[in-house]
């Protein structure tokens, strides 16, 4: 249903949480899902997305612009996004700043949120079979090969490959755990984004950089409309190989985010005792989302629960009925 009139008390609320997701999805190892699912939308953000589909095209074709909106969920998408850009904003300026003037620990606060989120992927996989397991040690070593290949060392500079970036970083900002910062910083282009963000918020407006966040947002549309779709049939069909596979990347693109690329020294001084600190208490504060959400989903299930305390699929509640994890293996 789509409300004419605003309602702070009513769309308020969603804003606010649009702005936090918005400000967990510029930080890489903090997942924007993560926060949906914290604040009770994420399922109803999945099928909204996914409502882009033959009957929307239909209800476009045919001009029934209402049956259109209410049928995408639009006023919500719309409030969502509109706190999303507000929260990405404001951060934008100060992420840009700790990568240029304090990398290290940057660098160290990034490798705990991406290890703290690798544990929670990890937990999400329900059945470790040795196709999960082939996944996780695949994705591992493919991610660890491909981070540290000159390419990425030094990301094409096209329009081309800024378009893929928003392709698959907008693909894992949708994923509990996922975090698509942590992607685009991996791609090579974090940096970029975030300098034009902080341009944009202080007035500097160009015509090569408006192009470059054009071609961006059109990859993140295409890959919310192309592969979000693929990849939500894989985590319904094969849920736990998919989640080992997305596990063993976000481990091997660990090798990129080490804050000490001469090695750790010995002993240590004062900026690696800090930089391991920061690096616990980013593990520690993805734990806590984790937490938060766990015990949210626990509340809203309290009144179904059978004294079974099992974790259900990720994407349970936009199963249709029958639709079961394939288990490709019998082992």
């Amino acid at each position: 249903m789509v409300p004419n009139p605003v309602s702070i008390k009513r769309d308020g609320p969603l804003f606010v949480g649009g702005m936090l997701m918005g400000a967990a999805n510029i930080v890489p190892g903090v997942s924007g899902g993560t926060v949906a699912l914290i604040l009770g939308f994420y399922a109803r953000l999945v099928t909204a997305i996914s409502r882009v589909d033959l009957t929307l095209t239909r209800l476009l074709r045919t001009k029934a612009w209402r049956q259109a909106a209410e049928h995408l969920d639009l006023w919500f998408l719309s409030v969502l996004a509109a706190g999303n850009a507000a929260g990405i904003l404001g951060l934008a300026t100060l992420m840009h700043y700790l990568l240029v003037y304090q990398r290290t620990a940057t660098y160290a606060a990034f490798f705990g949120l991406i290890i703290g989120s690798s544990v929670l992927v990890g937990r999400m996989v329900r059945r470790w079979h040795i196709s999960s397991i082939v996944c996780l040690l695949g994705a591992t070593g493919f991610a660890f090969v491909l981070v540290g290949l000159p390419a990425l060392s030094t990301p094409p500079e096209g329009l081309l490959y800024l378009f893929v970036c928003g392709v698959v970083s907008i693909c894992a900002m949708i994923l509990p755990g996922i975090s698509g910062s942590f992607v685009l910083l991996i791609m090579g282009k974090y940096e970029l984004v975030t300098g034009i963000l902080r341009d944009l918020v202080h007035g500097e407006v160009h015509r090569a950089t408006v192009l470059i966040l054009l071609v961006f947002a059109a990859g993140c549309v295409v890959g919310l409309l192309a592969f979000a779709k693929l990849l939500r049939w894989l985590l319904i069909h094969f849920e736990s190989q998919t989640l080992a596979f997305l596990c063993g990347l976000m481990l091997g693109s660990l090798r990129k985010l080490w804050p000490f690329p001469e090695g750790l020294p010995a002993p240590l001084d004062a900026t690696a005792a800090l930089a391991l600190t920061i690096a616990v208490c980013g593990a520690a504060a993805v734990f806590l989302l984790d937490w938060l959400a766990q015990r949210r989903r626990s509340s809203e299930s309290a009144s179904e629960a059978d004294g079974q305390r099992t974790r259900q699929p990720l994407m349970a509640s936009r199963n249709q009925p029958g639709s079961q994890e394939t288990d490709t293996s019998s082992n």
